[in-house]
């Protein structure tokens, strides 16, 4: 039985602003999270993708439609029972150390622990904060902020996991690192939905994605069905013949791109001439994809999900 973890049906949120003028940030947002999947919300800035999440959360109500989070309204206080939010920008206490921070939070959350401290210390460590634990947070970057409050997220041991821009500030290194803990997060059991910009670190994190576009779901798809294309490959070969419809980076090296349907093909020609594969990248990314149907859609060439 699919258990859903997030519902939203008809969402709309309307803001009043000066002079009384009303501006709709959302307009009938519809979607459904299943339990253990991991969801990319993405968009421009400004499009909805933080207001969807504060409704969500149960920090904005939504002026139309309803939300269930854990098949309970989210202004249900025991909807955020199992839930653990980090947004964009984190407003921890400057005087707390880390420690403090994510110890304090397990406890709050009733997570138990025959070595509390343990527990501590490993959450932080993992997000290599166990050299500043006990430094008050007000030294910090905004990337060490962003791990303690990552790291205070995941001490929790949520069931569900929501993050606004999780990768906000972190280096290349930081950004690689927070992926991969996610993604752990993820093939445990964990059900992750997340909004970033960073597209290229967090693609191979979701099972699928949420394009949202002037307030307006615009597609819910796979990153191959957001494409509207097939798969394709970039194969770099080394052999002393090219493979068929490969051409020549240097001598013995040879470059090609290949449908997802014709890899077999190609692996068994460079076998058969002695050769070996040196890279396989994919040539469709997020980002393409997503700068492609934004573009079709001005076209008129898609239709709203």
């Amino acid at each position: 039985m699919t258990h859903h973890v997030i519902r939203l049906q008809g969402i709309g949120k309307t803001y009043r602003g000066k002079l009384g003028r009303r501006t709709e940030a959302l307009s009938d947002i519809d979607l459904s999270i299943v339990e253990g999947e991991a969801f990319g919300f993405i968009g421009q800035n400004g499009a909805g993708k933080s207001t969807t999440i504060k409704i969500i959360t149960g920090g904005v109500t939504a002026t139309r439609g309803e939300a269930w989070v854990f098949d309970r309204p989210v202004h249900d206080h025991r909807a955020r029972q199992g839930l653990a939010y980090v947004p964009e920008n984190p407003l921890l206490y400057g005087y707390l150390t880390p420690y403090e921070v994510v110890s304090m939070g397990a406890r709050l959350c009733g997570v138990t622990s025959a070595d509390a401290k343990a527990h501590t210390m490993r959450w932080l460590e993992r997000f290599d904060l166990g050299a500043v634990a006990h430094k008050p947070i007000r030294s910090f970057s905004k990337g060490m902020t962003q791990r303690t409050a990552l790291a205070h997220a995941l001490a929790c041991r949520p069931r569900l996991l929501i993050l606004d821009e999780p990768l906000s500030g972190l280096d290349p290194i930081g950004r690689k690192e927070v992926v991969e803990i996610l993604q752990e997060y993820h093939e445990g059991g964990g059900t992750l939905f997340f909004s970033s910009h960073v597209l290229f670190d967090v693609e191979r994190l979701a099972d699928r994605f949420g394009l949202i576009h002037h307030g307006r779901m615009r597609a819910v798809k796979s990153l191959q069905e957001l494409s509207g294309q097939d798969p394709r490959y970039r194969v770099l070969v080394e052999s002393g013949r090219a493979p068929d419809g490969f051409e020549p980076e240097r001598p013995g090296r040879w470059r090609g791109e290949i449908a997802a349907s014709a890899m077999w093909r190609v692996l068994d020609e460079v076998r058969a001439l002695g050769g070996r594969v040196v890279e396989v990248r994919s040539v469709l990314s997020l980002e393409q994809a997503f700068v492609d149907f934004i573009r079709r859609e001005e076209e008129g060439a898609v239709q709203p999900a």
